[in-house]
């Protein structure tokens, strides 16, 4: 099932890498408005070539001792470098195959089968991780999600307003109740 090459999880001269990208994921905004991180792993690197894959799977709900309720694959290679190698995330809605410039992440519940398509020229390098969030039911993500983001829409238009009170108000007070902490 799985056919790819992982940098050693104790490689300590990769330990300042995984701190910096670590650092530059938590501190991304769109990133903690849509997962809402407690604990992020540590980070993993994959390498894959000409023929290499990694079949349909789940995730462990455990990565590292913690829960995992979101997984990320970050994109290290350009997308014009190598062939092949979607990350294809399965859902009731089908099949969305990912394939994002260097520097881009897509996240996804962890409870989704998930696959990295057969490379056909070049190589694809991609860190991944997984995170214990906040809020581990995927629907109340997305639902503070497009809450968080109508309540910030509705201040860059008018300013701090009744309606963007209502909506942060609603927004943490839904925090209060569904947050694992």
């Amino acid at each position: 099932m799985k056919n790819n090459r992982q940098a050693a999880g104790d490689d300590r001269k990769l330990e300042t890498i995984r701190k910096l990208i670590a650092s530059r994921i938590l501190g991304n905004e769109l990133f903690h408005i849509a997962v809402r991180p407690k604990t992020l792993s540590p980070l993993l690197f994959s390498h894959y070539e000409e023929a290499m894959h990694y079949g349909s799977h789940v995730d462990d709900a455990l990565m590292n001792g913690m829960r995992a309720d979101v997984s990320f694959t970050l994109f290290l290679s350009e997308p014009d470098q190598y062939d092949g190698g979607e990350l294809v995330i399965e859902s009731a809605a089908g099949e969305d195959a990912v394939r994002l410039a260097a520097g881009s992440l897509v996240a996804y519940p962890s409870t989704a089968l998930h696959r990295v398509n057969d490379i056909t020229r070049g190589a694809r390098l991609a860190a991944v991780g997984w995170v214990r969030s906040f809020i581990r039911d995927p629907a109340q993500r997305e639902l503070l999600f497009d809450l968080d983001t109508a309540r910030r829409e509705i201040f860059a238009h008018d300013g701090k307003s009744k309606a963007f009170d209502l909506a942060s108000k609603s927004l943490s007070n839904l925090l209060r109740m569904w947050a694992d902490d």
